[in-house]
């Protein structure tokens, strides 16, 4: 019976210890970047879909897969889109909340004052944001305080009014269009307008409070000026082939406040590198994962660099004539 006891006991030992091996190897093999057995939860809530967002959600997604955090592998990644809607918005936020997502990426202002009033435990990086500290979302662009942090797309506007004279140089009234309700916008034209007046050229303006008030404020702002400036404002860049459809008619430049709304019948701009943004974002989410940083801690940051784009299809169709020394940055239209 002795006897008996002890071989019961071997075996039962034995198995104790094959049954720890493999779940020591389970746990080893859903080890992430943060050394725990629970994959990184990542939720995208983007504004709407138009080029420069679309860029900035890509790069931001390259910026981790370049550096290992690759999707359905180690991370998983909720891309959600709004379609500029508010009350999809606030869903998403709430989804994003319930699920307890390790971080949140925000494209666009909209978007990122949506989840930031839903939360204040996650942290939050915005991307496509113009003035953070406008947006009521962060205390200061040097200390955000919170649980928010992220890139700016501020233009050089300045620089793009200058380019706007230069390619019409007889421009006396310059229109600036763009979306009352987006506060990245107002910000924006109150710039514009001191950048224009200061050059001694008239200013009007005409505003949106959604794509279908596109056509109407675009037929009635040609009538009054000789070139349009748009800043990077969500709802025209969605509505630029609607915005061209006008202007190729009425022969008016339009200076955009990015490339992606040069491709799509604006005349020209200096502006930001949306995918370079959301990666240089990317590389921001990479300190949070490695408790590196928080977004308390980690200032606002800016772009490095800004890129010409001109479309030469525009420009032939209405009559303008590119400068020498920017015919290399000529781009084609779609």
């Amino acid at each position: 019976m002795r006897k008996s006891f002890r071989i019961l006991a071997f075996v039962l030992s034995g198995l104790l210890i094959l049954t720890a091996a493999g779940c020591s190897k389970k746990n080893e093999g859903n080890d992430n970047k943060k050394g725990t057995s629970k994959k990184l939860s990542v939720g995208i809530i983007q504004y709407m879909e138009h080029v420069a967002l679309d860029d900035a959600r890509k790069g931001f997604i390259d910026a981790l897969k370049d550096n290992g955090y690759v999707d359905g592998e180690n991370i998983t990644i909720d891309v959600q889109n709004a379609q500029g809607d508010q009350s999809n918005l606030s869903t998403i936020s709430d989804r994003f909340v319930s699920n307890k997502v390790d971080l949140v990426l925000a494209i666009a202002t909209p978007a990122a004052q949506s989840i930031a009033g839903k939360t204040k435990d996650i942290p939050i990086l915005a991307t496509a944001v113009t003035d953070f500290v406008t947006a009521k979302l962060v205390n200061s662009n040097e200390a955000p305080g919170g649980n928010v942090s992220g890139t700016t797309d501020m233009n050089p506007i300045k620089e793009q009014i200058d380019l706007l004279v230069k390619l019409v140089p007889d421009a006396k009234t310059v229109g600036v269009l763009y979306t009352s309700s987006e506060d990245n916008s107002i910000l924006q034209a109150s710039i514009a307008k001191e950048a224009i007046e200061n050059l001694g050229l008239k200013y009007v303006e005409v505003t949106v409070t959604n794509s279908n008030d596109v056509q109407q404020a675009t037929q009635s702002i040609v009538e009054q000026c000789d070139a349009i400036y748009i800043p990077t404002d969500n709802t025209f860049a969605s509505a630029m082939p609607v915005v061209h459809g006008i202007t190729s008619q009425s022969k008016t430049p339009v200076i955009c406040g990015e490339s992606g709304m040069v491709n799509n019948g604006g005349l020209a701009t200096l502006g930001i590198n949306y995918y370079n943004l959301g990666y240089q974002t990317g590389l921001m989410a990479i300190r949070i994962f490695k408790g590196e940083a928080t977004p308390a801690t980690m200032p606002i940051e800016a772009s490095k660099e800004f890129d010409f784009a001109i479309n030469g299809a525009v420009a032939e169709e209405i009559g303008i004539e590119i400068p020498e020394d920017l015919k290399e940055y000529i781009i084609k239209g779609e």
